[in-house]
């Protein structure tokens, strides 16, 4: 039955509850030419998720073309855009990370061989800014999937795990996810982990287990929902079969490059020198087709399909390698780390720089501190509003020897740099500790494997050698998996080959005492949690390992910020006094930082922040709007300035911006015929005030100074 049929028959939906709040899932209202539509709606969040599929596969290609968009709309939130535009235009990097979220755990379960595009969509309709939209889209991507009967062994759920007061909590409102220790989504099958993303604050392997252990009990549920679902409308999925593999193609990558491909394994850890072994077993494979009869079938194959069979061909023969002997391509044990250099403060300019080496994966990792002005404004469906730590990666064609041009970050660049960003938070200091925007940028210089981890060592070394009093030293590892039927392997610390042909890409993050981020996505049809309890103890101790060797360089925070930092000076004021410090259109401050040279942050309960790289520059605006907000006290002496005279008397500036008068009676101790015979315009006197009053005016006297008090102020 089509979604277009479905839909003139009736509406239909489901209900369920998580947490005791009601998720509804429905379908026929909405986007009814697509293959497959469902509203996910929980609280005043709603949203459409729609599959559609191509009519025909894709020709050509060795790759399954699936699109996943999640898409904000400000709408949603009752807020027209901030853009020149006024409308939406790239995605924000919270919708790329939502898109990345849903692509991750479907992917994989999608059949072997299935070459049709499949585009997802994930509209948000309306956010209440108390349930979060993430695991919901990804909910509906699964439910959307199984409407349109494409073949996939789903269905998946998908679930947040919060912890407050030691109690789990699945999907979390905004509010308890900020009273959270752990902000875990875990996706899977009824029997399986698909994916796991968090960010934690220091928490132990064993918390986190138990934390997706509870996921998978509500994972089960909604599986469960959403074959009840499907089954009451009568939608039976598409049978998929792939094509049958060449057995000649196969024989003959068997016969030409087997010897070549295991050279490329026996030890080799030059990333070049195994590069150069591959595409001699190619060559071998090419040359073998070039002599064989021009009407052969083989002739025919386009060279991407040839070098899929010998991919798969490679990964055989490294899985059997590692299964069978214990040992990895690169020469290692399942569990050892390639070997780290660590080095700081590279560049002369730079606030902290640290530069992490491990294998023949580098990243240099640059920090820089800014003040309350830099802080990234934020512009969509979340409630958060601004971001003080920023952590930005970048990968560059050469760090692999490519010719690739920059055309900005993509979504696997804001993807690692969202999870090394993650890994960091939990260890920096509170914005009254330490009231700096920070910024944090990873530029791969090399790569074969786990740049993420890598970058999130670089950041805390580069952290640290800033200044930046960060509570302990952050390091992370990235974990593989081969599984084949009941056997296993866990390799620590995977490069580039046994990423891309293992079945596991496991990043873990943390400091000695706990993790503070993690990452898992599988290729196969998920795993189980005592495949990860194995997995996460390894990675613990590789994690130790790495922290150590960082260590060694910079065991903790330096004490000094960079010369070149700027210096933040930090003052409390009435809140009612922050008018008077602006001034009218701001004429005031803008005298201030004129003047001075710092920049000035005044926050709307009266904390002011003062930057200044020179030190006497923000000091001096400090006592400016210290001094301005003195207020003037009866029977004070004070070190005014004439400022005008009028026929009666000279009025003097007492404090900046306050004024006081000093009757023509009270300049001296005798009779004075005019006002310029004792003062002048600019000249320095001692005043003292005599009285304030109801007006608010202020009564100076100069011959009521005695003295003692005269020297008093004088040697002050």
């Amino acid at each position: 039955m089509s979604m277009e049929t479905l839909a003139k028959a009736s509406t239909n939906k489901i209900s369920f509850e998580l947490s005791g709040k009601t998720i509804t899932l429905s379908t026929g209202r909405l986007a009814k030419q697509a293959n497959g539509a469902v509203e996910v709606v929980c609280g005043e969040t709603h949203l459409l998720v729609t599959c559609t599929e191509s009519k025909q596969p894709r020709e050509g290609i060795d790759f399954f073309p699936l699109m996943v968009d999640f898409e904000e709309k400000l709408y949603s939130v009752g807020r027209v855009p901030g853009s020149f535009g006024r409308r939406e235009a790239k995605p924000t990097d919270k919708a790329i990370l939502i898109s990345r979220l849903i692509d991750r755990p479907i992917r994989p379960l999608f059949k072997e061989g299935y070459r049709q595009d499949v585009m997802i969509v994930a509209l948000c309709l309306s956010a209440d800014q108390i349930n979060p939209p993430d695991t919901l889209a990804m909910l509906g991507a699964s439910a959307a999937i199984e409407l349109a009967g494409l073949p996939f062994a789903g269905p998946i759920g998908a679930v947040r795990v919060g912890r407050v007061a030691g109690k789990f909590i699945a999907n979390p409102t905004y509010e308890e996810i900020a009273a959270s220790d752990m902000d875990i989504v875990v996706a899977g099958t009824e029997s399986s982990i698909m994916m796991v993303e968090a960010g934690l604050d220091i928490v132990s392997e064993t918390d986190v287990l138990a934390a997706i252990d509870f996921a998978h009990g509500h994972i089960k549920k909604q599986v469960e929902i959403q074959r009840a679902f499907v089954k009451e409308l009568g939608i039976a999925k598409r049978e998929f079969e792939p094509a049958a593999k060449n057995a000649e193609l196969t024989n003959l990558i068997y016969e030409r490059a087997t010897a070549k491909l295991k050279d490329s394994m026996n030890g080799v850890v030059d990333k070049h020198v195994r590069s150069k072994l591959i595409d001699e077993a190619k060559a071998a494979i090419l040359e073998a087709i070039s002599l064989l009869p021009e009407e052969h079938e083989l002739k025919a194959y386009p060279e991407n399909k040839i070098a899929g069979y010998m991919e798969e061909h490679e990964a055989n023969l490294m899985r059997s390698q590692v299964l069978d002997k214990g040992v990895r391509a690169d020469g290692r044990r399942l569990d050892e780390i390639r070997p780290i250099t660590v080095e700081t403060s590279l560049l002369e300019r730079a606030h902290g720089s640290g530069l992490f080496t491990r294998g023949t994966t580098q990243v240099l990792s640059v920090a820089t501190l800014g003040t309350g002005g830099d802080a990234q404004k934020l512009d969509s469906v979340d409630p958060q509003k601004e971001k003080t730590y920023m952590h930005h990666y970048n990968f560059p064609g050469y760090s692999v020897g490519e010719v690739k041009p920059n055309r900005g970050p993509g979504r696997r660049e804001i993807g690692h740099g969202a999870l090394a960003e993650r890994a960091i938070v939990p260890v920096l200091p509170d914005e009254k500790t330490f009231p700096y925007v920070i910024r944090v940028v990873s530029e791969v210089l090399e790569s074969n494997g786990s740049t993420s981890m890598a970058s999130t060592c670089g950041s805390s070394l580069a952290l640290a050698d800033a200044g930046v009093p960060i509570k302990q030293t952050v390091g992370g590892i990235a974990m593989g998996l081969i599984l084949e039927g009941d056997r296993f392997a866990i390799l620590s610390d995977i490069q580039g080959l046994e990423d891309f042909l293992g079945d596991m890409d496991f990043k873990v993050a943390g400091t000695k005492d706990g993790i503070t981020a993690l990452q898992m996505d599988i290729k196969i049809e998920g795993i189980s949690l005592d495949i990860m309890r194995v997995a996460l103890e390894q990675a613990r101790k590789g994690r130790m390992h790495i922290i150590g060797e960082m260590e060694k360089v910079l065991p903790k925070p330096r004490t000094e910020l960079s010369p070149w930092a700027p210096r933040i000076l930090t003052i409390q004021i009435d809140p009612e006094d922050i008018g008077t410090v602006i001034g009218p259109g701001g004429k005031v401050i803008r005298k201030i930082i004129e003047e001075t040279g710092a920049t000035i942050d005044i926050q709307d309960d009266g904390t002011v922040l003062i930057a200044s790289v020179e030190s006497n520059g923000g000091e001096a605006a400090r006592d400016w709007i210290v001094n301005m907000l003195k207020r003037v006290e009866v029977n004070k002496i004070y070190h005014g300035k004439v400022t005008r005279i009028i026929p009666v008397g000279a009025f003097v500036e007492v404090l900046p911006g306050k004024e006081g008068m000093v009757h023509i009676s009270q300049l001296e101790n005798r009779r004075v015929e005019k006002v310029e015979d004792v003062v002048s315009i600019g000249q320095k006197v001692i005043v003292k005030v005599r009285e304030i009053d109801e007006r608010g005016r202020v009564n100076l006297t100069i011959k009521g100074v005695s003295p003692e008090e005269k020297a008093q102020i004088e040697q002050a």
